[in-house]
């Protein structure tokens, strides 16, 4: 139970107030069952008879056994009722009684069922919260390594089944202890013979209980991962759908979705059938554990005596009464066994989401951060070199200044490490070797919002959201107006388009901006950098995909957009860089040509290489 402990310390500190008062009315229903079963003592003995005992009243001072005085004092209140107002109206009464502590005893019980319902939704929605801010505080390179079907199998499956098997359970861990704890205590001092034949028991009805749910987590963490083999699947399909139709591999698909979902289904029912042994075999442990304490107490009642000597066993309506409290304390026992059930089985998936949220974040903030307000000077790379954790190194020994004001090309084959490059300037991952200055301060010695905040992407791939026009053009913009966004727009080539829609910016562009064209998905994205202003602007082949018309719409919105800051822009198409300040051709990680258009082509070298291809 310790990784469950961990858990509620984690997300239930917030709700110390609340596991307070459900503890306190958990401990009040338990009393007040005691006192509404012990209704049945008077009843059995002096209304049915059982007991031609005369009772005295014995001074609540008097030094003598408190079991023995408080159970004779009981049955000479209710002989002296009896016997003014009758053995009916008694009946009535002690009924009455029963049903007021009865009431007292289930109103506490809905109390703290109510007072657990906002600490269970609460730690459900801390969990995910915390996931998906762990999501956005990761830097990208975890997600190279993590599959997308896996991380949203977490965030939902693996939630579910935290909520569905420990929350789910989290009253019964509060509630069930507290009665055995109390009904144990109560029985003992009740009567401690008889006791020490039920606690005989106990060590093999717990050893019988754990033996069943001994590989439960490890069964279902299997279980949880065959799931996230099923989202990564549906996912994979979705974007693949077009390849999945046009190859004419629907039945292959078919055959792989449903062999992963034959091998979870298998899993899961193997888990449930586990859990499910639960209930029957707690109840059977408890019935013979009864009948076993049944059968012992009936012989001391008939022998009358105890077996361990000493005198008289309890009377038989006491031990009816002790029967009654033994078998109530039998299902707090078989709840407490199907709650620690779910939570094994919980804790499995919780040891997944916990994968996420405990992976360590190389991509840190500097405890003192160096203040960065604007870009001044320049960029430096500094003999940087770049491996991932392959080791296999990617960029090497790059020595570039990128003067501000300036627009800097860099071009080269697929796999030469242009990306890569432009990645290590807002820090989606820190260099091996060397370092990256801005303003002659390392970016590893600044926050990165602030080192951010100085920069604008526009990727090949435009990367848009479920959200209108307006919303993705001011995505990151506090206060942004309709004016700014228009005039963001009217920039980037994009307004005359908007207008053409029927609810012009409020149109909601689908997922990934599926309603849209290339072309428009594209100058959304430039418009959204336009209206961000950084002074320095990444361009990750941004016409790269586009047809002639489209790119040049595109190309003239981002003439405007570069005009005014330093950019470095990655090319694919070399007729959009002819211009550039300063072209950097880079060759299995190296820059081995830079300098104009002009000059390279006069180089002969590999940008002539390149150009000539293009001509081609």
């Amino acid at each position: 139970m310790k990784d469950f402990l961990k858990l509620m310390r984690q997300y239930a500190s917030p709700y110390k107030g609340h596991l307070a008062g459900a503890v306190v009315l958990n401990i009040l229903s338990a009393v007040f069952n005691i006192f509404s079963f012990a209704v049945l003592v008077p009843l059995l003995d002096i209304l049915f008879k059982v007991d031609k005992t005369v009772y005295e009243f014995i001074p609540w001072d008097t030094k003598m056994d408190f079991q023995e005085k408080l159970f004779n004092n009981l049955y000479y209140y209710v002989s002296a009722f009896t016997a003014v107002h009758g053995a009916s109206f008694t009946l009535f009464m002690l009924a009455g009684v029963m049903i007021v502590f009865t009431a007292f005893k289930t109103s506490c019980y809905f109390g703290s069922n109510a007072i657990m319902i906002p600490i269970s939704t609460g730690i459900v929605k801390e969990i995910r919260c915390r996931i998906y801010n762990k999501i956005l505080s990761l830097p990208i390179g975890f997600f190279t390594e993590e599959r997308k079907g896996d991380i949203i199998a977490r965030i939902t499956g693996d939630v579910s089944e935290v909520e569905n098997s420990i929350i789910a359970s989290l009253s019964m861990l509060i509630k069930d202890p507290i009665l055995i704890v109390i009904y144990f205590a109560f029985l003992t001092w009740l009567s401690p013979e008889m006791m020490l034949f039920t606690i005989v028991f106990a060590p093999a009805f717990v050893w019988v209980m754990g033996l069943i749910g001994k590989k439960l987590k490890r069964s279902s963490l299997e279980a949880q991962a065959l799931w996230s083999d099923t989202m990564n699947q549906v996912d994979e399909t979705l974007g693949g759908l077009r390849v999945i139709k046009a190859f004419n591999a629907e039945k292959t698909m078919r055959q792989r979705f449903r062999d992963v979902t034959d091998r979870m289904w298998r899993k899961v029912a193997r888990v449930s059938i586990r859990q499910a042994t639960a209930h029957p075999v707690s109840e059977f442990l408890g019935t013979v554990m009864i009948m076993v304490v049944l059968c012992v107490g009936g012989v001391m009642i008939i022998g009358g005596k105890s077996f361990l000597g000493g005198g008289k066993f309890i009377d038989a309506p006491t031990f009816i009464y002790f029967l009654v409290m033994l078998y109530a304390v039998i299902e707090p026992i078989k709840e407490l066994s199907r709650a620690t059930y779910g939570v094994r089985k919980g804790l499995a998936s919780m040891e997944r989401i916990n994968k996420v949220l405990e992976a360590d974040n190389p991509i840190k903030d500097p405890q003192n951060p160096l203040p960065l307000t604007g870009f001044e000077k320049s960029i430096r790379l500094e003999h940087v070199s770049f491996s991932y954790e392959d080791g296999k190194p990617i960029l090497k020994d790059i020595d570039l200044e990128i003067p501000r004001g300036k627009m800097i090309a860099i071009v080269g084959e697929s796999g030469a490490g242009k990306s890569t490059l432009v990645d290590l300037i807002p820090r989606f991952w820190d260099v091996t070797e060397g370092r990256i200055t801005l303003d002659g301060k390392d970016i590893r010695e600044v926050s990165l919002k602030d080192l951010r905040s100085l920069m604008g992407n526009v990727n090949q791939e435009p990367i848009l959201f479920n959200d209108t026009i307006f919303n993705n053009i001011a995505f990151g913009v506090e206060g942004a107006s309709q004016a700014d966004v228009e005039a963001a727009a009217k920039v980037a080539n994009a307004h005359e388009f908007i207008l053409e829609k029927e609810e012009g910016y409020q149109t909601n562009i689908g997922d990934r901006g599926s309603k849209l064209s290339g072309g428009q998905r594209q100058r959304l994205s430039i418009a959204r950098a336009i209206l961000k202003n950084p002074p320095i602007l990444i361009l990750d082949e941004a016409t790269a995909s586009l047809d002639t018309e489209s790119e040049r719409a595109v190309q003239d919105a981002l003439d405007h957009l570069m005009s005014t800051r330093t950019t470095i822009a990655i090319a694919h198409r070399l007729s959009t860089i002819r211009h550039a300040d300063e072209i950097i051709v880079l060759h299995e990680g190296r820059i081995v040509e830079r300098g104009k258009h002009e000059e390279l082509i006069a180089l002969g070298g590999y940008y002539k290489k390149l150009n000539d291809m293009q001509a081609l």
